[in-house]
């Protein structure tokens, strides 16, 4: 099977409105969107249980904003790693799971344009928060922020998280819990214990996604000084945490069956996702002569979480 192409300047240049616009969604990574898309489906339908009713206009805008954030946070991170030397060292990425988006390294776009649209996107979804803030009142405003503020702490210094071994914490913060919290609570006003379980698996499976992806990075990252989970416990104790992470998401679902919100059926998905989880890290791996198997192994941890 053929693998994606890298973007090049000679396939994503020229000065049209059209390729412009392209060359700027691209830059977003937007197959790797639906980590925002589905823990706002997930949150929106818990709220809608608990309410009885579903204001459609919000769900979209929050899915907007949302997807905003994580497009944001994205191209920031190009820009972070690119400022640190770790994506512009890596010879050992599998494209497009790992390394950046390339955008920088192979000339597509230069570190001020891409930083320049992380603003102008992170503002956006800001202003779709305000929107948000107007309609239903000021608490997704504290969601919000702290899902930006994580986004932004994730990939630039002073904090840089993911430099730091807790960007896995991060991520499933912003783009895990915090999206359903904050979809739950703008369709029915509540924030609970079973709204914060309802959370938890979405948060365990896109952590899942960002350690499986740091894993050919390693040396790269090491090399960088930016050191990532996987470059602090290496590929043995990586297997170990992700294993532990779908399991953790396991146990989520059945805490909200023990306690009556869900029937035991919502436990057989999840059930054999953890298997299939737990069996998806002997793919785990650096070594130049399992790519393939690492590379499977990343695109089954996306569509788990999916």
């Amino acid at each position: 099977m053929a693998q994606p192409a890298e973007p090049m300047l000679d396939t994503l240049g020229g000065t049209q409105p059209a390729q412009v616009a392209r060359r700027y969604l691209l830059a977003t990574r937007p197959p790797f969107l639906a980590a925002s898309v589905m823990p706002i489906l997930v949150g929106t339908a818990w709220g809608r249980a608990q309410s009885g009713t579903l204001d459609v206009t919000v769900a979209l805008i929050a899915l907007l904003a949302t997807a905003a954030v994580q497009a944001g946070t994205n191209v920031i991170n190009d820009v972070g790693d690119e400022i640190g030397g770790s994506d512009r060292a890596n010879v050992d990425r599998i494209f497009p799971y790992s390394g950046g988006s390339r955008f920088i390294q192979n000339g597509v776009m230069s570190l001020t344009e891409m930083k320049r649209w992380g603003v102008a996107l992170v503002a956006g979804a800001m202003l779709l928060g305000a929107l948000l803030a107007w309609m239903k009142g000021p608490v997704v405003v504290g969601i919000g922020l702290a899902g930006i503020a994580l986004g932004v702490a994730y990939s630039l210094p002073p904090l840089h998280l993911a430099a730091r071994g807790v960007g896995e914490i991060a991520v499933g913060l912003g783009l895990g819990f915090m999206p359903v919290m904050g979809s739950a609570w703008l369709q029915s006003g509540r924030l609970d214990g079973a709204a914060a379980l309802v959370a938890v698996p979405t948060a365990m499976w896109v952590s899942a996604i960002l350690l499986i992806n740091e894993v050919p990075d390693i040396a790269a990252d090491a090399g960088a000084g930016k050191r990532t989970l996987p470059v602090r416990i290496g590929v043995t104790g990586t297997r170990i945490v992700y294993a532990g992470m779908h399991l953790i998401a396991l146990a989520g679902v059945a805490a909200l069956v023990v306690l009556g919100h869900l029937h035991w059926g919502a436990l057989l998905l999840p059930v054999a996702l953890a298997g299939f989880g737990v069996a998806t890290t002997a793919g785990i791996s650096n070594e130049p002569s399992r790519r393939a198997a690492q590379r499977a192994s990343m695109e089954r941890t996306l569509m788990m979480h999916t």
